[in-house]
């Protein structure tokens, strides 16, 4: 076998300045230069940096900095196509080793590695929002579900073979429609569709009452429908408005944050397969109500394969008077870095800059994007705006609970007999969810994500809800075989992979607390121990710069809480003042050398 790297490929100077001339050589829109460099290349060389230095002004360490934040991004040579096999923990229970096997067998390399021909390289990649369809990769910027060891083999001789993605996955690709070509990819997998989101609606009958209102009254409109952003944070929607539109900065931008990264979220790639138009209305009516006069659509870089039918959909919003008078949407891709979904690391992501998070304040609403004020909602938030302005307050307020207004679109997934989209309205109780979706042998269950809730079997009759457990829609099951430390650990191993690095109390502490969850894990942890994981993880929490590190402790903290006997099972008591993971034959090993003799008191078959 082999992993040697194929014959550099680069780019000409004049390809390269061809690409950046496209983005107008403007610094702020350097990812998409590196994304183009990368699709032309197939990685960014030290040459292709220095020229777009050059051409967009900025210096060779500025644009690899950018480059190297990413890991869609590669700084060294990669093969023509790149299977990216998604390393999420519903994945690896739904056989992810087996498949990665039989690719790695088929290929002839390992995991980081590429074909000697150049023709494939193979990576592992966090969650790709697939969890419903478990085991996935990415196969170049095409998307593989339910794969199996004959299906894997299968993908990797057709590809060595010189078969295109497309030729691969998508019988008669080039015959489909933007659209169809997704379908044929991924299915939809929606299992109920509730009458705000995913049932029927009616094309652009949010942004027509819209145009006939003052924007004040959107604002209006929008608070008093309860609407609390769809992402998780919860914060009120037509508030967020009501300061940006009251900002003295004329110059105002709506973001759809479209990157879903938090492992076991996809309820966005179902609105965004189905209900594109309905995001697209949420923005306009948005940019009305704010006085917006540019918008960005920010897909994260693991839902390239929806980018041409979404191109589509902008372009038939402008040809439909929606977009292209006042206001307009571009597309901005990410590249891999889950940091991004925070809202102020997916602005400097949107500016050209590594996605890191912003200090606050100012705040985006007064100082966001390029120094504008920014409006940032997720793709559920503007699409429930839509809906509401074509309804009214009143009809969208009246379902839910008193605090928690309307529906909301949950991703099931995991050990269930129907994993997949439901649209249902707040309110609903982990208990009655799990017997909807055939989960009632669970466990337990993780509830938004690894940044949410583990919740254990005698609190399924909590209620989904943010007077109980928010969610940004990420519901996880697991059953009884299962190990919890397992899942605990390799979420662990998700954050210390996805911190940003800027803040030592998340890119050191979040090591640290992994390492204790290993010590636990080898059952070398002690009553202290415990203690130990919940200093560490305050201090994590309260000293991180954003929502990252103040919620990577939670998979920690909450099953601690919900499901202590987990924890204590593999807890040792001290004996003797000695701690578990103290190794007294490895601390006297040394003095056996020198003295050249074993302990009386240590060793047991000691004997003179």
């Amino acid at each position: 076998m082999s992993d040697s790297a194929p014959a550099l490929a680069t780019s000409t100077p004049q390809s390269v300045r061809t690409i950046c001339a496209k983005f107008g050589n403007t610094p702020h829109r350097l990812l998409d230069i590196l994304l183009a460099v990368r699709q032309e290349q197939g990685w960014i060389s030290p040459q292709s940096m220095e020229l777009v230095a050059t051409a967009t002004g900025l210096t060779r360490i500025v644009v690899e900095g950018v480059a190297s934040f990413y890991s869609f991004l590669p700084l060294t040579p990669k093969g023509r196509v790149t299977i990216r096999l998604c390393d999420d923990i519903v994945d690896r229970f739904a056989g992810l080793e087996a498949v990665r096997a039989a690719f790695e067998a088929e290929l002839g390399i390992t995991v980081g590695g590429t074909t000697p021909d150049g023709a494939v390289s193979l990576e592992l990649t966090p969650c790709i929002g697939m969890c419903d369809q478990a085991p996935a990769a990415m196969v170049g910027d095409l998307v593989a579900v339910r794969l199996t060891p004959d299906r894997a083999r299968e993908i990797a001789r057709a590809l060595q073979a010189g078969r295109s993605p497309a030729e691969v996955l998508v019988a008669d690709h080039d015959c489909l429609s933007p659209l169809e070509r997704v379908k044929a990819q991924v299915q939809d997998n929606i299992r109920l569709a509730g009458q705000v989101l995913l049932g029927e609606v009616p094309l652009d009958a949010g942004i027509t009452s819209a145009q006939g209102m003052e924007p004040t009254a959107i604002i209006d409109a929008v608070e008093a429908s309860g609407l609390r952003g769809c992402g998780g944070a919860g914060f009120t929607t037509g508030r967020k408005w009501r300061f940006a539109a009251g900002a003295a900065d004329p110059h105002r931008v709506v973001i759809c944050n479209a990157d879903e990264g938090e492992p076991g979220t996809f309820k966005d790639r179902a609105l965004l397969t189905n209900r594109a138009d309905l995001v697209v209305e949420g923005m306009a009516i948005c940019a009305r109500a704010i006085g917006g006069r540019e918008g960005i659509l920010y897909l994260r870089g693991e839902y390239v394969y929806l980018r041409d039918h979404l191109l589509s959909v902008l372009e038939a919003a402008r040809s439909r008077g929606v977009l292209g008078v006042g206001f307009d949407i571009r597309l901005q891709l990410g590249a891999g870095a889950y940091i991004c979904g925070e809202e102020g690391a997916l602005i400097s992501s949107c500016e050209g800059l590594p996605g890191e998070p912003k200090t606050r304040p100012p705040f985006p609403v007064t100082r966001g994007y390029l120094g504008h004020p920014t409006v940032v909602n997720n793709v559920e938030t503007f699409a429930h705006v839509a809906r509401i302005l074509d309804r009214g307050a009143d009809w969208f307020r009246a379902m839910g609970t008193e605090k928690s207004h309307g529906t909301k679109l949950f991703s099931i997934s995991g050990d269930c007999a129907w994993p997949g989209v439901y649209e249902l309205p707040w309110g609903l109780s982990l208990r009655e969810l799990l017997a909807l979706v055939g989960g009632e042998d669970a466990a337990a269950v993780q509830v938004g994500g690894p940044s949410g809730t583990m919740v254990g079997r005698d609190s399924f009759d909590r209620r989904l809800a943010y007077e109980d457990l928010a969610t940004g829609g990420a519901v996880i099951v697991f059953s009884p075989r299962r190990n919890v430390l397992e899942i605990v650990d390799y979420y662990m191993s998700f954050f210390v992979h996805e911190s940003c690095g800027y803040c030592t109390p998340c890119r050191v502490g979040n090591v640290f607390l992994k390492k204790a969850v290993e010590k636990f894990r080898k059952g070398q942890a002690d009553e202290g121990d415990i203690q130990y994981l919940r200093d560490l993880s305050a201090t994590i929490i309260e000293t991180s710069r954003c929502g990252l590190g103040m919620t990577s402790p939670n998979p920690v903290l909450t099953s601690l809480d919900n499901l202590p006997l987990v924890w204590a099972a593999v807890t040792k008591p001290r004996k003797d003042g000695i701690k578990a993971t103290f190794d007294i034959q490895s601390a006297i090993d040394g003095g056996r050398r020198l003295a050249q003799r074993r302990s009386m008191i240590f060793d047991r078959d000691f004997s003179e």
